[in-house]
């Protein structure tokens, strides 16, 4: 971190304008982030209470001390591995600003094709009941439910901090949480909805094995959202042996998961005759959705 504070914390000069900040900032967490110039623009508009294109006009202006050095421990934060999210307290998801707080895992745009892919099976002019499982933010509830009015929506966690965000995010989209267009539960997946059918459930569910590398670049979001046991399918499996009981006839499920997983996920829909079963891909090109029809009542 010597660059960032060389930068921030000088009382004069060229070194400590909002431009140059951002560029060795930008430099310092090209180790750690895919983004870094993006990063380093959100974290310096989060000290300076600006928005991304007030940087520019005013890239010429100094920043002063105390911003430098609260800049200078945001990057440092990132560094050590803290989403950006986590630091702004925000997150943009569909068309929605999302509070998020390390209670919820960080929304992530691939979850965005989950979304195109339920409101595609949702008619516009039609009410509808949807269950998502897992809501976190509430990120995929409210995005549906933005979109088509007429749906019934319930949200379900098993970490009622979780869904204190989640109501939070309703309130700013003017969801009212105690409206009957949207409900959230609390508890263990389809424990928090006993006896009740929907017809379509949609799920985010943790998937990452518990012996997975990629979880030692994660440790700063909730763990219970990433990993549910050694194979990662263990929450997934779950859902599906319960789906059936909570769809209407011919409702869909809709489950996101790793890039390695969609053959294993679309087997447990098949064994339990689930039709129309598609994987979709996400924006690399690795299958990430799969989705199935519920079969008839017995």
């Amino acid at each position: 971190m010597t660059a960032v504070n060389t930068v921030v914390a000088g009382a004069s000069g060229a070194a400590n304008t909002l431009s140059a900040s951002l560029q060795t900032a930008a430099r310092t967490l090209s180790s750690r982030s895919e983004s870094p110039r993006l990063d380093a623009e959100l974290l310096l508009c989060k000290v300076l209470a600006l928005p991304r294109s007030a940087l520019i006009v005013r890239g010429t202006e100094f920043i002063s001390d105390d911003h430098g050095r609260a800049y200078e421990d945001l990057i440092a934060r990132r560094l050590a591995g803290t989403p950006v999210a986590y630091l702004t307290g925000k997150r943009e998801f569909w068309s929605l600003e999302l509070d998020v707080t390390p209670d919820v895992l960080v929304p992530r745009p691939e979850t965005e094709i989950l979304v195109e892919l339920a409101l595609a099976r949702l008619p516009e002019n039609q009410m509808r009941s949807v269950l998502d499982l897992g809501t976190g933010s509430g990120a995929i509830a409210l995005a549906i439910a933005i979109e088509r009015p007429l749906v019934r929506m319930t949200g379900v966690d098993v970490c009622e901090r979780a869904l204190a965000v989640a109501m939070t995010n309703a309130r700013k989209a003017v969801l009212d949480p105690s409206s009957a267009r949207i409900h959230w539960r609390a508890g263990s997946w389809f424990d928090a909805v006993p006896d009740q059918r929907f017809d379509m459930i949609v799920a985010n569910p943790p998937y990452i094995a518990s012996n997975d590398p990629a979880l030692t670049q994660l440790t700063a979001e909730p763990q219970l959202a990433l990993c549910s046991g050694r194979t990662g399918l263990e929450a997934l499996g779950e859902i599906v042996k319960g789906a059936a009981a909570h769809l209407n006839p011919n409702g869909w499920l809709i489950l996101e998961h790793g890039n390695l997983q969609a053959e294993a996920v679309a087997g447990m829909l098949q064994r339990l005759n689930f039709s129309d079963i598609h994987s979709h891909a996400d924006l690399t090109g690795n299958p990430r959705i799969t989705l199935g029809s519920a079969p008839p009542p017995l």
